[in-house]
């Protein structure tokens, strides 16, 4: 950093264009306040289609990207933030691209010895006219998060999901379909320091009401989180070492969080995906493990952003 962190300008990049608009809203809000009185100057940019000239007009020292979804996670927004050379947090665009289509990703991790799900990627209308792989299997949109268009279909489902055929779909002609992995749903926070990265601990998450979709992340309520979560203690050290190895592979740098399966009846840890831009909601797993490791919500912010001012 070449500037005191008490002089920075940090611009907060919320909310965009994707459909997680309203859960970057709140992760933006939130980062905000937690730098105000820290840094000279909080500029909150609800981030649109004028992002450059807004950000060539304000001039900030840094940008704290908390957009999710398309767009602001993909690598788009990095790709300005590169053009005007204002550095930024989180993954760069490669990494941001990369781990944003699911497919590609899988292959990326599966070739660094990374246990993935089966599966793969089929036309959505075929997968709304019969059952592509034999239930029960998840449906997904190969390049959306927060579990954005998610759909479960259960063993001895007589029929698809006819959603995903519906002339109103809005997450691309594609969908990813995976066998469904029954057992524990964890989520393992990374920060990538210097050293290299460093997995925090492993939460245990189990949804209210069913299915771990938007609802059960987001709405007060809607999960319980279980951390350290209840593990042996190989499966709790494979998770931070698969956590961590997942991170180096997909060329990620700051916070990143990764999401497992794990089948405590056949004794199987499957990584389902990585979030490059992780929630920084008051619901949100990564504060949460932060705080579990003594890294209280205003320390992570900071350090979020005396990352992304660390020369490249």
């Amino acid at each position: 950093m070449t500037r005191p962190f008490a002089d920075l300008h940090v611009a907060v990049l919320m909310g965009g264009l994707s459909a997680e608009r309203e859960v970057s809203l709140s992760s933006g809000e939130q980062c905000a306040d937690a730098l105000e009185g820290q840094v000279a100057r909080v500029s909150r940019v609800d981030a649109g289609r004028d992002l450059a000239a807004v950000l060539t007009e304000l001039k900030p020292d840094v940008a704290l990207n908390c957009l999710h979804g398309a767009w602001g996670e993909d690598g788009c927004v990095q790709g300005i933030l590169e053009t005007l050379q204002i550095p930024y947090s989180h993954s760069g665009v490669l990494a941001s691209a990369l781990t944003m289509d699911k497919d590609k990703s899988k292959s990326v991790l599966r070739a660094a010895g990374v246990e993935v799900p089966g599966g793969g990627l089929y036309d959505r209308h075929e997968v709304a006219r019969r059952h592509v792989i034999e239930p029960p299997y998840v449906i997904k949109p190969n390049a959306e998060g927060s579990s954005v268009g998610v759909f479960l279909v259960p063993e001895g489902a007589n029929r698809p999901q006819t959603e995903v055929g519906a002339p109103d779909w809005a997450y691309g002609e594609q969908v990813m379909v995976e066998p469904y992995i029954r057992g524990k749903e964890l989520a393992v926070a990374v920060i990538g320091e210097m050293t290299g990265p460093r997995a925090l601990t492993v939460t245990d998450i189990t949804p209210v009401k069913g299915f771990y979709d938007y609802e059960a992340k987001y709405a007060p309520g809607g999960s319980v989180h279980k951390l350290p979560a209840d593990l042996p203690p190989a499966v709790f050290e494979a998770a931070l070492r698969e956590s961590e190895r997942a991170h180096v592979a997909l060329g990620c740098r700051g916070v990143s969080r990764a999401d497992f399966r794990y089948d405590d009846l056949n004794d199987v840890l499957v990584l389902l995906e990585v979030n490059t831009q992780p929630g920084m909601t008051p619901t949100s797993l990564v504060p949460e493990q932060a705080a579990f490791v003594g890294m209280g919500y205003k320390d992570l912010v900071r350090w979020m952003v005396e990352d992304a001012s660390c020369p490249r």
